[in-house]
């Protein structure tokens, strides 16, 4: 049975942090994890005058995890000259410049959307950062779905972002794609209460004084719907254009030409629509079975005179994939599933969208 990152982090619930007294998870020592295959890397983050007293912290906690019967283990102590918080993004409300402007170091930047949520935007999101980083593109993906951010689970990503000075933000990195999520700044199971203004100015921040680095591409996994999210980012950052994402029943689709209608009031370019969970195929007979329909996006594509970009099946796999932190196109790249979003990839790129 394969190790999970949650099998880790139990283990490393027994440990004690010597500096709070609660268990090195709960006190957020424990940073930047990764569980890949049969092999664990994290890092305990730690005062600089602290390493001495953590030095057997950091033994125990790789004989732990190398007893769930993992094949490699690194467990790194790293200390900074400041503690690392992440920025006050409820600060965040500074006066903005009235036009859009281009993300430093970006060059371009496509947001993946939805009408509705649960029609699979955020798995799609991050199965298509991967596919396009084992194409050697340079990916970056903002999750922008403040009150569900769902990327750090996906991407098998925990830890906060250091903020060496409060203002500049450094994104975390998994599977080739650089990312940033909301869900980092909190902890798990916290409720972003916030009102539009202090959503805007956290988007803008994360979009801004994040240290991209240079990217190709820069996916932005937003909310569903039509909101304050989706507004400011078309109307504050230079938006290349949208990908929808939509399954193929009329419930779904109602949303979904909402939220192409938004797209088009706001002059962003829809590059393309995605059927998400187009067909279902039994793992005990093979029958192949249209759970909620089938042709209804490529229709709606039709209609738009836009390309259909993707249809993507309704598998379990990809389900645990995602659900275990490791997307489908990193966990089982040479699937049937897999293949679909580096087929995806693939179009985007030779299109010149990626």
């Amino acid at each position: 049975m394969s190790v999970t990152r949650d099998d880790v982090l139990a283990a490393l619930k027994d440990i004690k942090d010597p500096a709070s007294g609660q268990d090195i998870v709960s006190a957020g020592v424990v940073r930047a994890l990764n569980v890949d295959g049969d092999a664990v890397r994290f890092v305990l983050e730690i005062a600089p005058s602290a390493a001495q007293a953590y030095e057997p912290v950091r033994a125990d906690a790789e004989a732990r995890v190398k007893a769930l019967g993992v094949g490699t283990v690194s467990v790194v102590l790293t200390a900074h000259s400041k503690p690392s918080a992440p920025p006050d993004l409820k600060g965040a409300r500074k006066a903005a410049p009235a036009g859009p402007e281009p993300v430093p170091g970006v060059d371009r930047l496509v947001a993946i959307a939805s009408g509705k949520g649960g029609v699979g935007k955020s798995t799609v999101s991050a199965n298509l950062a991967c596919a396009l980083a084992a194409e050697g593109r340079r990916v970056g993906l903002l999750d922008a779905d403040v009150y569900g951010p769902s990327q750090p689970r996906m991407l098998g990503v925990s830890g906060r972002p250091a903020s060496p000075d409060g203002k500049t933000i450094l994104p975390m990195r998994n599977y080739g794609v650089t990312m940033m999520s909301i869900g980092l700044m909190t902890n798990e199971g916290q409720a972003v209460v916030w009102r539009g203004p202090m959503l805007m100015g956290a988007l803008q921040q994360m979009l801004m004084q994040v240290q991209w680095g240079a990217l190709d591409i820069l996916l932005v996994d937003l909310p569903p719907g039509t909101g304050d999210v989706q507004m400011t980012l078309a109307q504050k950052a230079r938006l290349d254009g949208a990908i929808v994402v939509s399954t193929p029943q009329d419930v779904a689709l109602l949303d979904a030409r909402k939220g192409i209608d938004m797209f088009n009031q706001l002059k962003t370019p829809i590059y393309g629509l995605i059927e998400n969970m187009s067909t279902h195929i039994c793992t005990n007979c093979g029958h192949e079975e249209h759970i909620f329909g089938h042709g209804g996006v490529a229709a709606e594509a039709e209609k738009l005179g836009v390309p259909l970009l993707a249809e993507i099946p309704l598998h379990l796999d990809i389900r645990k994939a995602a659900d275990g932190g490791a997307p489908i196109v990193v966990s089982q790249p040479d699937s049937p599933q897999a293949r679909v979003f580096r087929d995806l990839a693939k179009r985007l790129i030779a299109d010149g969208i990626a």
